[in-house]
C-alpha cells in the first residue's frame, strides 16, 4: 500500500469534510502518496483504467455502505487493494476486515499488512449486495430514515405514517428456495456468506418485529432487526407477478418478478488487519 486513490463521501454516515481532510493527513504522516480523491455522489467514481494509469495499487473507501457499493461496483473487475474504513453508520465490512473501530488506527496497521481476503456478496441481476439485502413492503422504511438523514424532521411523521401503511397493507412478498419460509412476508433480510445465503423474515403478524425494524431504520441501522423465520440456502427466487422494492445494502431499487437472488464471491481483493477476518 504505497499510492492511494481517496473514495469518500463526506455528506454519509459519520463522515465529514473535515474528518476526510484528516485522513489525507494520516496518508502524509505514513508517507504514502495520494494519487486522486473522489467525493462521492458530487465527482464520478474513477473507472480502473484511469487508476492503473495514475499507478495506485490501493482504494481507500471512507464513506456509508451504499458508496462503498456504488464504488466496489464499479471497479469489480479491477485488481488492485480496497482498503475499507468505518465511515457509516453500520460499519459491518469494516468490522470483518479491521479490529480496530478507529480509522487512523486502520491505516497505520494496513500499511505494514500486506494480507487480502475475499468478500462475499448478493447477486440479483445487475445488483450487488455486500452488507444484506431487504425486500418486502418493509422496505419502505427507507424513506422515514432519509427524511432523518437530510434532517428534514418536519417531514418524518408522514414518512412514517407512509411507511406504517404500506408494512401492514400491502400483500407480503413471497420468496422461493429457502426452507421453512411460509407463504409470504413483509421484509425478507438476505445475508451474503461465503458458503450461501442467510434468510430471515419477519411476519406483519409480529407487531414488535415490525415495530423495532422500523425504528431500526429510521435510526440508521437497519440490520439490527429482530426477524422471525431464519432459513440457509444458496439461491431465491422472487416469486411475484409485479416488480417489488428492494433495498441493496440500504439503497433503494426495483426488481423484476422472477429475478434470482444468489451468493457471490469478489477477488481477493480487500486488506484485512483483523486477525480472524473473513477469509476466501
Amino acid at each position: 500500500m504505497q499510492t492511494l486513490w481517496f473514495i469518500t463521501n463526506p455528506n454519509s454516515g459519520t463522515t465529514s469534510q473535515a474528518k476526510c481532510d484528516a485522513m489525507e493527513a494520516v496518508f502524509e504522516e505514513r508517507g504514502l502518496r495520494l494519487a486522486g480523491r473522489t467525493d462521492f455522489p458530487q465527482d464520478a467514481l474513477p473507472e480502473g483504467a484511469a487508476l492503473d494509469a495514475a499507478g495506485v495499487d490501493t482504494v481507500v473507501l471512507f464513506a456509508g455502505d451504499g458508496t462503498i457499493n456504488a464504488a466496489l461496483r464499479a471497479l469489480a473487475t479491477w485488481e488492485g487493494a480496497f482498503l475499507i474504513l468505518p465511515g457509516g453508520t453500520m460499519n459491518l465490512l469494516a468490522k470483518a476486515l479491521h479490529d480496530e473501530t478507529d480509522p487512523h488506527k486502520i491505516i497505520h496497521a494496513a500499511h505494514g499488512c500486506d494480507r487480502r481476503v475475499a468478500l462475499p456478496y448478493i447477486v440479483a441481476g445487475e445488483h450487488r449486495a455486500f452488507v444484506g439485502l431487504i425486500l418486502g413492503p418493509a422496505a419502505s422504511w427507507f424513506r422515514a430514515r432519509e427524511v432523518v438523514r437530510k434532517g428534514r424532521f418536519g417531514r418524518l411523521a408522514a414518512a412514517v405514517r407512509g411507511a406504517w401503511r404500506n408494512t401492514f397493507h400491502r400483500r407480503g412478498v413471497r420468496v422461493q428456495g429457502a426452507r421453512a419460509l411460509g407463504d409470504s412476508y413483509q421484509a425478507v433480510f438476505v445475508t451474503p456468506t461465503l458458503d450461501g445465503l442467510e434468510v430471515a423474515a419477519v411476519d406483519a403478524r409480529d407487531w414488535g418485529s415490525i415495530a423495532q425494524l422500523g425504528w431500526e431504520w429510521v435510526t440508521g441501522d437497519w440490520v439490527a432487526a429482530r426477524a422471525v423465520t431464519e432459513s440457509r440456502t444458496e439461491q431465491l427466487t422472487l416469486a411475484e407477478r409485479k416488480p417489488v422494492l428492494a433495498l441493496f445494502d440500504g439503497e433503494p431499487e426495483t426488481l423484476d418478478p422472477g429475478t434470482t437472488i444468489r451468493a457471490g464471491r469478489s477477488l481477493e481483493t480487500f486488506i484485512a488487519t483483523r486477525a480472524e477476518a473473513t477469509a476466501a
